[in-house]
């Protein structure tokens, strides 16, 4: 039986290290939990200057990190999935745009597909996890985000800490993003964009979560949503980044940085993977806000088998 199991039998509050969704007004807290986990080494996977601007930024962009053939192979299966439909893929899975109906994301790729498996445990990704988070980790989420051109809708400001603390019981900040882009991403079409430094502070979210939550939140985000004033400050304190690029980039991203993306209203669609890297020792534990969990493809806490890196070339093992 855990601690927290115990508590809560025992009638103990059960200790909240990030409270948030509790109050009226919104707070802006310290972070309590290191940014890099594990100590730079010269083996390391990735540079003492990344790993400090990492840390700085909280978050960090990797180019050429796959060839040609790879990053063709990642964009058929993106584009494979979005055609997909519900009679290939698991119907909760697959998440429409509020109002036009175009696919807006598509959840559990790394078990739906066998490419997206095979990336998500690729060595350049999976032991930059590791080494960034000082442990075996395993995936917390997958999916794919889609930005049709014209229709493509924006995904406001938020912490994925935040949610993932409330609604899915993530203990402590020890988790990151990585994204994968699959298009080429303009400062036009919508791209990521986070607010560098905002990781090393916590911003509390008011309004008590509603169960079942999700099935709106994953359209748009109602609650988990951070206060303009709060956002006002973190980006006068550290700007705002939007990081671009071509098929094949990839930006790894603190749970805890503010992050968002604008309306796609060029022709030019925009597609980015999601693979969510949780330390194993900081698995779900139940949710902080809502009684009942998020589903298990959007929060895995029964799958949480490590991650096994592999190498070699994504074409020959996703074939």
């Amino acid at each position: 039986m855990s601690q927290v199991a115990a508590n809560r039998i025992a009638g103990k509050p059960r200790e909240d290290a990030y409270p948030s969704r509790q109050a009226t007004e919104a707070q802006v807290l310290p972070r309590l939990d290191d940014v890099v986990h594990g100590s730079w080494t010269p083996d390391a996977p990735l540079s003492k200057e990344d790993t400090q601007s990492f840390e700085q930024d909280g978050f960090l962009v990797l180019r050429d990190i796959f060839d040609a053939g790879e990053v063709e192979t990642l964009c058929s299966a993106a584009a494979r999935l979005r055609g997909a439909g519900q009679s290939a893929l698991e119907p909760e899975t697959l998440i429409s745009e509020p109002g036009s109906g175009h696919v807006r994301s598509v959840f559990r790729i790394h078990e739906q597909d066998r490419t997206f498996a095979r990336l998500a445990a690729d060595a350049r990704l999976a032991e930059v996890a590791r080494f960034l988070l000082n442990d075996d980790i395993y995936i917390h989420q997958s999916r794919m985000n889609y930005k049709p051109g014209f229709r493509g809708k924006e995904f406001y400001w938020h912490s994925d800490f935040e949610t993932w603390h409330v609604e899915d019981g993530m203990p402590r900040m020890r988790a990151l993003s990585m994204t994968v882009l699959l298009t080429e991403n303009t400062p036009h079409n919508g791209p990521l964009m986070l607010l560098p430094g905002s990781h090393r502070h916590y911003v509390t979210c008011i309004g008590e979560t509603p169960d079942n939550h999700y099935r709106s939140s994953l359209k748009q985000q109602e609650y988990g949503v951070p206060d303009d004033e709060s956002l006002a400050w973190l980006a006068a304190e550290g700007g705002i980044a939007a990081p671009t690029g071509p098929a094949g980039t990839v930006i790894i991203f603190d749970c805890n940085t503010m992050h968002g993306s604008a309306s796609n209203i060029t022709p030019l669609p925009r597609s980015n993977a999601f693979i969510v890297y949780n330390a194993v020792s900081n698995r779900l534990e139940a949710p902080f806000g809502p009684a009942t969990p998020r589903p298990e493809f959007i929060a895995s806490r029964m799958h949480v088998a490590p991650v096994q890196p592999v190498t070699g070339p994504l074409m020959r093992s996703a074939a």
